[in-house]
């Protein structure tokens, strides 16, 4: 079937909007998003996990905590390699397993945390891996300070008895720093959480053994290790 003039199909004379294909795929997606949306704050309202906006004039602080174990809970923070896509991943530089909370954490995970949402928003499958650094002398020096507490010297133990107050002052007090960039709001995925002297992490000892059999470490009369930086280079 011809038509006798293409003027037929202009809109002036179909008096309806034509929409491009695109146009409607993102009216669809759009839709979805929102939908979905409304879906998680209808779900996270009725659990209590936040107050409505409508029913509350300001943010309650005092939330921020029972908002970031639900979203722990949901486990939103775990990559969905199942859903394909070019992955985006970034592992946390560690802090030391010593440390408090400082502006220099707050900084790095603040930027990661914004990097990792961005991506995670756009649908690509996203990980955030945290860890803890064994930082090995200001590990040391706390747990002698908490011996000489005890009027215990280091001295006064075998080597394998100190390594067991060590890991034991970890267990205890290790996840202080792990607990405060949690209350920053870091979107890690906890559930793959290292230290880097886990047994199944060789990387640490592995190294120092390199350095070691190459010459390159060596125990000095201050009793810690000290590397020759002028032998192992300015790309070391």
């Amino acid at each position: 079937m011809a038509f006798s003039s293409p003027s037929i199909l202009s809109p002036h004379s179909l008096h309806v909007p034509l929409f491009s294909f695109r146009s409607v795929v993102a009216s669809s997606r759009w839709s979805r998003r929102h939908s979905r949306r409304r879906f998680l704050s209808a779900v996270a309202s009725g659990s209590e996990v936040f107050t409505s906006p409508e029913t509350a004039k300001t943010f309650d602080f005092t939330s921020e905590e029972r908002i970031y174990n639900w979203w722990e809970s949901q486990g939103y923070f775990k990559p969905r390699f199942d859903r394909g896509g070019d992955p985006f991943v970034i592992p946390m530089p560690p802090p030391n397993v010593t440390g408090f909370l400082h502006m220099g954490h707050a900084m790095f995970v603040t930027l990661e945390d914004i990097m990792v949402r961005y991506f995670r928003m756009k649908g690509r499958p996203t990980l955030w891996l945290p860890g803890t650094d064994h930082a090995g002398i200001a590990t040391q020096l706390v747990v002698e300070k908490m011996l000489a507490a005890e009027g215990i010297k280091r001295t006064d133990l075998s080597r394998v008895d100190f390594n067991n107050r060590v890991w034991e002052w970890k267990e205890k007090y290790g996840g202080r720093i792990t607990s405060q960039i949690k209350r920053l709001g870091a979107s890690c995925d906890w559930t793959r959480e290292h230290f880097t002297l886990d047994k199944q992490l060789r990387a640490v000892i592995e190294a120092f053994v390199r350095l070691h059999e190459k010459g390159l470490i060596y125990q000095g009369s201050s009793k810690i290790f000290i590397i020759f930086y002028r032998k192992l280079g300015p790309n070391f």
